[in-house]
């Protein structure tokens, strides 16, 4: 189900042959001023591999699958929620896009990025000129973070509701105001939370049945802390994401999360395969090359790994590069009482390293590291990028007594520290499961020379967006660590035991940032080394040929 706003005047200007459409709204101003040309719009399409994503549901009972029914249309709701946290003016845009078929192609693009903002080209407009407010839609475009800490610092007793994830702020008879996600969007949130219920009656899984009660009720709240605890156990055939989660949208802070859904069907024999690696978490714990005080050991010890088939996916997840792999509840309260969930999305992943992974490495790797590529290598380090994000510093202690979180502290730079912090780790726990045995010894130049390949991928998303950018900061580490080298026609090669040194290196670097809650380093780290050089530039230009990404068809 889709809804749109109406517009409730609009007024057309023709004067000669334009190539521009102009809608002007009731209140007289401009909801499509400029259009970018037709020959970009087909490119950006042309950089998204269509693929279908199939996903067995034979097993599924038949009330199961009219559950999943259920779900399908609330995550359709979720499509709508973010569309709107992006920006309250995209239901507009895309109701005029929708009223003439020469619109299609700037309609599909706008759909893929949820919003009129290239999310692979660093959010290049395409639709009108104005460049995406770094806080999207959940702060007044016009607010300065000025006067946003201004105002924190004069009520600081508001401080809990404004920096809280699923609060928007918005102006009110000239003051600032927090609003709570459930009334702000009250009438999708009651619609989202109705199916929830009705989806609830339906499954023959008692662990869904209870998740799913349960979420339905803290959508109405926006205390997810039970729900998130239940989703931990989840048992089943069915594996559901749904509400807001990562705060990668908000680039002004990081502190407000985007709704997000996933509906998938779990595959339990490829999910005990990998679940050996989670009897090292106290381990890699341990391993971790920062100094005992810094480490975290109060987290809970359930890890479950899930190795899941995407059925569907709605909102943040969908919007733009689509997710592999996912570490959830972000909730530190639930890490700490329980642990974390590592899900793996097989048939995306796949997908991904048919399409774009494998045409990648073929351009921009050397003959020795190119032979040593794989896609078990590169799928075990997706998974240890997933455990890593659950490892480290998450609740700190400042040096003045103050409890807070990691993302608190490091503000919108968190994402891209993260991020940056789960993939290096992702290596270096993989190399130490490899010393330990629990995979074969065989894999270590395999995961060296698939780490190095797949750079480009995230790279290409663009290096002001959190994984791009987090893996940008790594590649440039490692060319000024000697780890990574490039020939006189920019192929690229790498020295095992120099990068072996700069995976720990960069490893103690950014959990340091993090254990300290320092902006001011992230900030330093961030504008070193998350930048586009002119290797990165001249490797990206030759892989104009490659798809940047797939985009999911679901036949469901």
């Amino acid at each position: 189900m889709h809804t749109t706003l109406q517009i409730k005047s609009i007024l057309g200007l023709m004067i000669g042959v334009i190539t521009m459409s102009v809608f002007i709204s009731a209140c007289g101003q401009k909801v499509i001023s400029h259009k970018a040309p037709r020959e970009y719009v087909r490119g950006e399409l042309d950089k998204l591999a269509p693929v279908e994503m199939k996903a067995d549901l034979s097993r599924l009972s038949e009330n199961d699958q009219k559950a999943v029914a259920r779900l399908m249309e609330a995550a359709r709701i979720i499509d709508e929620l973010f569309l709107i946290q992006v920006s309250p003016s995209n239901p507009q845009i895309r109701s005029e896009l929708q009223k003439s078929p020469a619109n299609e192609d700037y309609l599909s693009l706008f759909n893929i990025m949820f919003g009129s903002w290239n999310r692979m080209e660093d959010e290049r407009p395409f639709i009108n000129k104005k460049a995406k407010p770094a806080g999207a839609g959940y702060y007044p475009e016009d607010m300065t973070k000025s006067e946003f800490e201004t105002f924190l610092q004069e009520n600081p007793e508001l401080a809990a509701k404004f920096q809280n994830e699923f609060t928007v702020i918005r102006r009110r008879e000239g003051k600032l105001v927090a609003v709570p996600y459930h009334e702000e969007y009250a009438d999708k949130v009651r619609m989202i939370s109705k199916l929830l219920d009705e989806a609830a009656k339906l499954t023959d899984d008692t662990s869904l049945k209870t998740f799913l009660q349960l979420r339905a009720r803290d959508f109405l709240t926006d205390d997810f802390f039970e729900s998130d605890m239940a989703w931990m156990d989840l048992t089943g055939d069915l594996e559901i994401v749904i509400g807001p989660y990562e705060v990668y949208e908000d680039q002004l802070y990081g502190y407000k999360a985007a709704y997000e859904a996933f509906i998938c069907v779990v595959d339990h024999a490829e999910s005990q395969k990998l679940e050996k690696t989670v009897a090292y978490l106290n381990e890699m714990e341990k391993n971790l090359p920062i100094d005992d005080k810094y480490k975290n050991f109060n987290r809970g010890t359930s890890s479950p790994i899930k190795v899941v088939q995407e059925i569907f996916s709605a909102g943040d997840t969908k919007a733009g590069i689509q997710t592999t792999a996912f570490n959830l509840p972000n909730d530190e309260r639930v890490r700490e009482a329980k642990g974390s969930k590592k899900v793996m999305l097989k048939n995306v992943a796949q997908a991904k390293y048919e399409k774009c992974w494998i045409p990648i490495v073929n351009t921009i790797l050397a003959e020795e590291p190119l032979q040593n590529v794989s896609f078990e290598a590169y799928f075990n380090h997706v998974l240890l990028h997933e455990i890593s994000h659950g490892l480290g510093p998450g609740i700190i202690t400042l040096e003045n007594g103050t409890q807070t979180t990691v993302s608190r502290e490091l503000k919108e730079l968190y994402p891209l520290i993260e991020e940056c912090k789960a993939d290096i780790l992702g290596m270096y726990n993989l190399l130490f499961l490899i010393d330990k045995g629990v995979f074969p010894e065989t894999m270590r130049n395999s995961a060296f020379a698939s780490y190095l390949g797949g750079m480009f991928r995230s790279i290409r998303f663009g290096i002001n967006e959190a994984h791009g950018g987090g893996v940008a900061a790594q590649f440039n580490y490692m060319i000024e660590k000697g780890a990574f080298v490039a020939d006189s026609s920019d192929k690229l090669s790498l020295d095992e035991a120099r990068l072996e040194a700069a995976i720990r290196d960069l490893s103690r670097d950014v959990l340091i940032i993090e254990a300290l809650g320092d902006y001011s380093a992230a900030e330093a780290f961030a504008q070193k080394y998350a930048v586009m050089t002119p290797l990165m530039e001249r490797i990206v230009n030759s892989l104009i040929h490659v798809p940047i990404d797939i985009k999911p068809i679901f036949p469901i």
